[in-house]
């Protein structure tokens, strides 16, 4: 035999226990998973930021005796491109292929570089956000 399950009742025979879920529970599992889902997104910012700055600085280092690699500024060497306007001449996503076998310039000033893919990851990550800042 099966057993019939009832709703808790009050006094006036309406059910005690809602069958829909109470707005307020609706809200606070939101904001629970709002948080929670946050927290990887601020990780993952964090990442982002950091992958930036590792590309700065290696552009720093390796690349601004010739060319401008901020937001503003002109290049020390007037044939070496500002590095905010390379996305303007070529896909960014395209120069990882050169930058891994080596960038080969037109001019014998340019000095060819070779970049490991985690240099490679850092120097796109910065020239994007140098292109989005424009």
């Amino acid at each position: 035999m099966r057993s019939i399950l009832l709703p808790i009742t009050n006094a006036t025979r309406r059910p005690m226990i809602s069958r829909s879920v109470h707005p307020l529970l609706l809200m606070l599992i939101g904001t629970t998973a709002a948080l929670f889902l946050g927290q990887g997104s601020l990780a993952a910012h964090a990442q982002t930021r950091q992958l930036i700055e590792t590309g700065r600085a290696i552009v720093t280092l390796n690349c601004a005796r010739c060319h401008a690699v901020e937001k503003s500024g002109t290049s020390p060497f007037p044939q070496a491109p500002p590095f905010r306007t390379l996305s303007t001449k070529y896909p960014i996503e395209h120069l990882a292929e050169a930058l891994a076998e080596g960038i080969l310039s037109g001019h014998p000033a340019m000095p060819e570089f070779i970049f490991n893919p985690d240099e490679i990851d850092a120097i796109l990550a910065y020239l994007e956000a140098l292109s989005e800042q424009r």
